[in-house]
């Protein structure tokens, strides 16, 4: 995953190039293979290279095509194939780049529909003078921008937008309020002023003019119907090994986590599949396994075992319990930029990361949502019900009735409830903001703390289909909030959320992928033969960590302390007499939210980084402001981040 900054000025000034020199360190780590340098009249980039494909290595950037436009390419091009067909004055062996500049001096911004992959670029083009950047569907890679006056900054991390920017930022309430509930939106940064490019968008710049676009998505009325069960598992297997081998395409050995339940071990061994056929590029698949022998209902060595032994190899095996704590003091880390930031990684894989060759990991983030995973029957029902198939609505109801050992008409209405306001039927418990959070704080989040969420329409796309575009929204809000470490670098990639599999199954029958007592009914019957038995009829992975209540067990000194004083109490976000009161309830092992008191914890902690690493003043008290959502209430206290130009870890 390559980085780049750029600066452009629209009232024609020259970009100053030490701008782009005073950066140069904090970019360096991320981008350790190569640099490309380009400072000319009002416009200045600086790239680093992180190689991960023969092809990458063949590319110089930032580019200028034909026309004058220049390029810069962060990215993994899934479709090359296709597109050099396309594309006539290609060859086989073109890079990714190279297909990328021909196709945008052919269709413009419509290229971007075109493209299947994990990236990220800008453009900027000399004849209007306006600067394009645009990411892939999901936002597995970040770029982030800031408008001053005339001129925009971006980058695809965020800290050099924060830490150079010579002023002050306000932090923006939403993100906190998205980061304590269902993550914040994807377009949102803790920064007023910085914003992200949004997931299949982008935004064209200009002088005087900023407009975002949405260049694709999901097609409601595309379905997929097969006669018969054989045909649509025939179609997952094949849409699915496309999917790993995509993600194989790497010069270098790439990791995937093998985690022994459903999605990882699926991954790994289609990875497998796809290796014996000699179609992945990659030498060889290596896997990283995590595993916790304090935790008596996490005990995942006997399946992720099971695939090692499938597969006669045996992987990395990380002790997570070794290195989880709550860190409550927030005031001897480095700067973190976001909630997030200065979350290390094990030492075991950083250790491995460091000697080993392998720049890819493979993750299975959002199989379980994608795939019937949450073996629920509601958008199935939902379906029956806005399309009046009442016959076959009973049945359903009956035999999923039987399945969950509930009443049927608790089914009906739990299908029904989501197409009504919440005013008439009420807020599912577990959507209720959390009780520590202050009054006024849920009012004026109240959207971003509930995830966003919208009631379902009779009109239009089918109810499942409008399920699966809020659990996708929910998976790119996830993807947002994962910062790009500097070490160990190492490339994520998701086959779950490949664009090819992804409209497969959104387009197939419900009924398809979860069935009464057939939980990924699908995928379970499409990979026998290929997972092993044991894996594809084990029980739901699920169980209740004592880890969070035993960190804050051992850590309740700072924790007690910390919750008589709370920076986010005095922001306006946190009633601290009922956090003090729920940190107790954690600690004499009474019910919490552990999940969301967590998250309370870590907002908590960053806000006194955030204070506490400032060059001058983090918190300012010395008058109101008006919050950033259209709410008339005021937050009791400013919060500003006063930043000024420096040197990591200076702050």
């Amino acid at each position: 995953m390559s980085v780049q900054l750029g600066k452009c000025n629209f009232d024609g000034r020259p970009v100053d190039p030490h701008d782009l020199d005073e950066v140069r360190p904090l970019l360096a780590p991320y981008g350790p293979d190569a640099e490309g340098y380009l400072c000319k009249d009002n416009y200045g980039i600086l790239y680093r290279a992180f190689h991960t494909t023969k092809e990458s290595r063949r590319e110089n950037q930032p580019h200028v095509s034909k026309s004058g436009a220049t390029i810069a390419w962060d990215g993994r091009l899934d479709n090359r194939e296709e597109l050099i067909g396309k594309l006539a004055e290609l060859l086989p062996d073109s890079t990714d780049l190279e297909i990328i500049a021909i196709g945008y001096e052919r269709w413009g911004t419509d290229v971007f529909r075109e493209l299947i992959g994990d990236w990220a670029l800008s453009v900027w083009n000399p004849k209007d003078r306006s600067l394009v950047l645009a990411k892939d569907i999901v936002g597995t890679r970040h770029l982030y921008y800031s408008v001053n006056k005339d001129q925009v900054t971006w980058c695809t991390i965020l800290d050099p937008l924060v830490l150079f920017a010579r002023h002050s930022f306000r932090l923006e309430e939403e993100y906190i309020a998205g980061w304590l509930s269902f993550f914040p939106a994807p377009h949102l940064t803790p920064y007023v002023g910085i914003h992200a490019v949004p997931p299949s968008s982008f935004v064209r710049l200009s002088r005087g003019n900023q407009r975002i676009s949405k260049y694709w998505g999901f097609e409601p009325a595309k379905k997929v119907h097969y006669r018969t069960d054989r045909e649509y598992e025939e179609h997952f297997r094949v849409v699915f090994s496309q999917s790993v081998r995509r993600r194989l395409r790497s010069d270098l050995p790439v990791l995937a986590e093998l985690s022994g339940g459903m999605d990882s071990s699926s991954i790994v061994c289609m990875a497998d599949e796809v290796l014996r056929r000699k179609e992945a590029e990659t030498p060889h698949l290596d896997t990283v396994s995590y595993y916790n022998d304090s935790e008596p209902n996490w005990n995942e060595r006997p399946y992720f075992e099971v695939i090692e032994k499938k597969r006669g190899r045996v992987g990395l095996h990380v002790d997570v319990g070794l290195e989880q704590a709550v860190d409550a003091h927030g005031q001897n880390c480095p700067f973190a930029v976001t909630p997030a930031s200065g979350e290390e990684a094990a030492s075991d894989f950083i250790r491995y990361l460091t000697s080993s060759a392998c720049r890819v990991l493979v993750s299975g983030v959002g199989g379980d949502e994608v795939t019937g995973g949450v073996p629920t029957p509601l958008p199935e029902l939902a379906d029956l019900l806005a399309t009046a198939r009442l016959r076959r609505l009973a049945h359903q109801l009956k035999a999923w009735a039987l399945d969950k050992r509930v009443p049927w008409f608790h089914l009906f209405f739990g299908a029904a409830r989501r197409f009504l306001p919440a005013g008439l039927v009420g807020i599912p418990n577990h959507k209720l903001p959390v009780p520590w959070l202050d009054s006024g704080f849920v009012k004026r989040n109240w959207k971003a703390l509930q995830g966003y969420e919208t009631r379902l329409s009779f009109f239009g796309p089918t109810p499942s289909f409008q399920e699966n575009i809020s659990t996708f929204d929910g998976l790119r809000r996830q993807l947002a909030c994962d910062p790009l470490p500097p070490a160990p670098r190492v490339q994520k990639t998701y086959p779950y959320l490949d664009r090819d599999l992804l409209e497969f199954l959104y387009a197939v029958p419900r009924e398809q992928l979860v069935r009464p007592g057939q939980r990924r009914s699908l995928m379970r019957r499409a990979l026998v033969g290929i997972v092993p038995d044991e894996i594809l009829n084990r029980r739901r992975k699920a169980y209740v960590s004592r880890e969070p209540l035993t960190a804050i067990s051992n850590d309740w000194a700072h924790l007690e302390e910390m919750s008589r004083v709370l920076v986010s109490s005095k922001l306006g976000m946190v009633d601290q007499q009922r956090f003090e009161e729920t940190v107790h309830k954690a600690r004499q092992g009474q019910e919490v939210l552990v999940v969301s008191l967590m998250r309370t914890i870590t907002i908590e902690t960053w806000l006194r980084n955030v204070r506490a690493r400032s060059t001058d003043q983090t918190i300012s008290h010395e008058s109101e402001i008006s919050p950033t959502t259209s709410s008339t209430d005021k937050t009791p206290e400013a919060t500003q981040v006063v930043t000024q130009s420096c040197q990591p870890g200076e702050l």
